[in-house]
């Protein structure tokens, strides 16, 4: 499937005479083809014909739904090497990753397209009437949940599969019937086309609405902020910097009617270090840990940005480790060269930082794009008292932070925005210290892991990929998991609606077989 450049407006391309082009991240220069620059015109027939398309959409049959998504996933793979080729150009992320993530993407189409089959998305409860109950009778009351309406989704720099045009947030919406308008990244607009190009032809194929998916693309942030200020537009999905979410929402919150933005933005993601463990494999956990902070130099949400750790001569074992670890891992491209320039400012401030010493660095680079890894340190008393040190910074930098003793790691826990994830490393004797802090992390993190390393998160049904202000802007929601269908659905209740009226599941004979809660008990299916 070649890629022309073109916007996609349900079924239809269409083009503009305003165009830009995507960047070799690699070795530099502009990649054909020139790409049409979507204006107010394109965003407001997309929002028309998702608004049009939106309850043929809801109300067909989630056979047909979920075959629509598994289809989504066939023609991913179906594009073969021409995706994964442009991708590579684009983003110049390695073959490999690239294969990673594509399996991923499918395999969350393939999730989702089971979560619609199965039902229980519905969230369905039905309390029976009771006419004689005493002082006041009961009415018959069912509930369903129903989705929100068109949802515009933007893709994510660093996952032009996985978060973007096919994405996680595609994949969920679409799943919970909501129609999609995705706002491409200007960095990978050729992958973002290819993959859209793949929505557009399932859905044609499974005879769904003109308007299901549309596909809009440009540089400036004219584009994403005109889309959801449009009234047609009921959600917002958005996986980025902390800047771009906060502006997202706040243009939600300033229309007519607030919609809810489920921004996936900054985190640290701390890494505690307790002493039976650092005892007994220091070296170990260095290796992990710089492993896990290089890898994709740097750009996952989950990289281990912060380091949290008593002192000890083990911490002193721990630090020889990584700085020998950090030394050997080669710099790598970025993603893009203002993602570059971003990270070498970041790691500045850190360096100039008074509190803060520089202690180790992956070998120098003076390739235009290219970043190595930097690991610095500084005490838990300087960190308390300077709030910039627990900033992000995007890209393979991280902060050990030494602590004095448990209470003063309980205070820097205490004071952490809120984040995507913390790690434990933790062996039987440290036990007792990490249960004493894991109420404090269960209030700032979304995701606790034992012995890990927070990068590579797994796409099931148990899976939280969300957390505290400011790591996402609604710490009640996932992008990552079947969960994630949620954000785009509310209940309804129907009460004494008869049954040639009411929706087919909520019937009371009952032939849709959905899992259903009958007077605050779940039914026995056989």
């Amino acid at each position: 499937m070649p890629i022309a450049g073109d916007i996609l407006i349900g079924f239809g391309r269409v083009s503009s005479p305003q165009h830009f082009h995507a960047v070799d991240a690699a070795r530099g220069g502009i990649l054909e083809p020139a790409f049409s620059i979507a204006g107010p015109q394109h965003v407001e027939r997309a929002c028309a014909l998702a608004a049009a398309a939106f309850d043929p959409y809801r109300q067909s049959d989630l056979a047909t739904r979920a075959r629509f998504l598994e289809l989504c996933g066939e023609n991913l793979m179906a594009l073969g090497d021409a995706l994964l080729d442009r991708a590579s150009r684009e983003t110049a992320l390695p073959r490999a990753r690239l294969e990673g993530e594509r399996a991923r993407t499918v395999g969350q189409l393939r999730l989702f397209a089971d979560v619609v089959r199965q039902g229980d998305w519905l969230g369905l409860r039905i309390d029976p009437a009771q006419p004689e109950r005493k002082p006041l009778p009961r009415a018959d009351l069912r509930q369903r949940k129903i989705p929100l309406g068109p949802v515009a989704v933007f893709g994510a720099s660093n996952f032009p599969l996985a978060f973007s045009a096919a994405g996680g947030d595609t994949a969920s919406a679409l799943a919970a019937g909501c129609p999609v308008i995705v706002k491409a990244h200007p960095a990978h607009p050729g992958t973002s086309e290819l993959a859209a190009s793949a929505i557009v032809d399932a859905a044609r194929a499974c005879g769904l609405p003109d308007g299901v998916f549309s596909h809009l693309a440009g540089p400036s942030n004219e584009l994403g902020a005109a889309l959801v200020a449009d009234p047609r537009i009921k959600a917002v999905g958005f996986t980025g910097s902390r800047a771009g979410g906060l502006a997202l929402t706040r243009l939600a919150a300033a229309r007519a009617e607030p919609i809810p933005v489920y921004a996936e933005m900054s985190s640290v993601n701390p890494v505690l270090l307790f002493p039976a463990a650092l005892k007994v494999r220091a070296e170990a956990i260095a290796t992990g840990f710089v492993a896990s902070l290089t890898l994709g130099v740097g750009q996952f949400c989950t990289n281990p940005g912060l380091v949290l750790v008593l002192e000890s001569p083990d911490l002193d074992r721990f630090v020889a480790a990584a700085t020998e670890a950090l030394a050997k891992s080669a710099a790598g491209t970025m993603l893009t060269q203002a993602i570059c320039a971003s990270y070498q400012a970041g790691v500045g401030r850190l360096r100039d930082h008074a509190g803060v010493a520089h202690i180790a660095a992956g070998p120098a680079s003076d390739g235009k794009g290219l970043a190595g890894g930097a690991l610095f340190q500084t005490s838990a008393r300087d960190f308390l008292a300077s709030h910039v040190l627990g900033e992000e910074v995007f890209g393979p930098a991280s902060l050990i932070v030494r602590c004095r003793d448990i209470d003063e790691l309980a205070t820097v826990v205490a004071r952490l925005d809120g984040q995507l994830t913390a790690t434990l490393h933790a062996d039987a004797e440290d036990h007792a210290l990490a249960s004493r802090l894991l109420p404090l992390l269960e209030r700032k993190v979304g995701r606790i892991l034992f012995n890990g390393w927070p990068t590579g998160v797994e796409v099931s049904p148990a899976m939280v990929h969300g957390g505290p202000f400011p790591a996402t802007s609604d710490s009640r929601a996932t992008s990552v998991g079947t969960l994630a269908i949620e954000r785009f659905l509310r209940p309804v209740c129907y009460q004494d609606v008869p049954d040639a009226v009411l929706p087919a599941e909520l019937r009371r004979d009952d032939k849709a077989g959905f899992r259903r809660m009958v007077d605050g008990r779940y039914e026995a299916k056989v």
